[in-house]
């Protein structure tokens, strides 16, 4: 029976959207799965370009309320860290933590020769290159090709979306992006799945075709297995955001015998040109919330001490805020780290130097690039220079 290119479209967006789908799930023959000890790297990538300034805020610098007068945090509404620093308001569970000594944070990081496009700067994040260096595969990409080139049983990159970011694709191996388990499966399920399969069971002589019904086969055996391993382990109450979603469908992975070890979510826009004070606030409670279920649920299950979820933006914003009382493309940013085994806690640097501007914008101190240094050789346990291609001296929070 022959399908209709139609049909064959339809069927074939959940292989797009999940090519490596046979590799991923190469590992799980064995049911393997990352037990309590073994370290787990979740990223939260905060799209749009957060605004770090009103995020850690410098409630006792004269130069930050003079700079924005109208969006900048009051110093009583702040969530006191120190004498000098507090968290935006709508982050009471991130104060928490940090009294708890389960958050760190890392100020004014970014690159070199920064750039303001949210596509190029979230590029250069994505596949840590320099600034005037394009490469095709990200970090984590590449972190699959150097761990897995010998191994009969892959390392695991997964991102919580229907799209799988640069940032997770290697030259050899790539991640795995999905939304919804359930969906996956149910889409795998249906009728003209079956049909397509059915249909083109043999190979074919054009090869791309054929690893093409080739993948659509493995998805459907697969997304069972994705699918009842989510449902495996009771979580807990999570908010109705799609960052709530998102985190939920990582709790369940991480505690159950998927053999994962780095997850992948984002949130946005934090492009807040205008109106900042309103989305930021909606955007952080919906981050405050979902990451308070997650951590409860980590809690619960003793599993937070091996799991680090790392913060990013791809740059912050400029230090005076504009007309439309919001705040335009900056430079440096703030990162965050939450864990129950970080070894250095609290504010891991100085605040940013508001009297030290380059044309109205913050300058970097940390290059983003140690960040990642540290989170694979202190954090997964691999070698940094050859997936970053250059040496960059780790860290110490981990």
């Amino acid at each position: 029976m022959l399908i209709k290119r139609r049909s064959f479209i339809k069927g074939s967006s959940l292989a797009t959207a999940s090519l490596l789908v046979p590799r991923f799930l190469q590992a799980f023959g064995v049911n393997e799965k990352v037990p309590a000890g073994n370290k787990v790297l979740v990223v939260l990538q905060l799209s749009g370009g957060n605004d770090g300034l009103n995020t850690v805020i410098p409630y006792r610098n004269d130069i930050y309320y003079k700079a924005r007068p109208s969006i900048g945090i009051a110093r009583d509404k702040a969530i006191q860290l120190n004498e000098e620093a507090g968290l935006h308001p709508a982050l009471p569970f991130l104060g928490e933590l940090y009294k708890e000594g389960q958050l760190s944070i890392l100020n004014s990081v970014g690159y070199p020769e920064p750039d303001r496009s949210h596509f190029r700067s979230m590029d250069i994040w994505h596949t840590a290159s320099n600034a005037d260096e394009y490469l095709q595969t990200g970090w984590l990409g590449r972190l699959l090709d150097e761990e897995c080139k010998n191994c009969s049983h892959y390392t695991q990159a997964v991102e919580i979306d229907e799209m799988l970011s640069i940032a997770l694709k290697g030259k050899k191996r790539n991640g795995f992006a999905f939304r919804d388990p359930r969906k996956l499966y149910q889409a795998s399920r249906s009728p003209y799945m079956e049909d397509i399969i059915r249909a083109h069971a043999s190979e074919h002589a054009d090869q791309t075709a054929s690893y093409l019904y080739k993948t659509l086969a493995d998805t459907k055996k697969s997304a069972s297995y994705i699918y009842e391993n989510s449902l495996q382990v009771a979580t807990g109450t999570y908010p109705s955001t799609e960052l709530g979603r998102n985190l939920k469908t990582v709790a369940s992975l991480i505690l159950s015998d998927i053999n994962t070890k780095v997850y992948y979510v984002s949130i946005g826009s934090f492009d807040t040109h205008v109106g900042q004070d309103v989305q930021q606030t909606k955007l952080f409670r919906q981050i405050n919330e979902a990451l308070q279920a997650f951590v409860g649920d980590l809690k619960k299950n003793k599993r937070f001490e091996d799991v680090l979820v790392m913060s990013f933006s791809e740059f912050g914003r400029r230090v005076a805020q504009n007309s439309g009382k919001g705040t335009d493309h900056g430079t440096a940013n703030n990162m965050f780290f939450i864990s129950g085994g970080l070894k250095q806690k609290g504010l891991l640097n100085e605040l940013d130097d508001l009297r030290a501007l380059r044309m109205g914008d913050l300058q970097y101190k940390v290059d983003f690039r140690r960040v990642y240094a540290t989170v694979l050789q202190n954090w997964l346990n691999v070698k940094a220079e050859p997936i970053l291609g250059n040496t960059f001296e780790p860290l110490r929070f981990v």
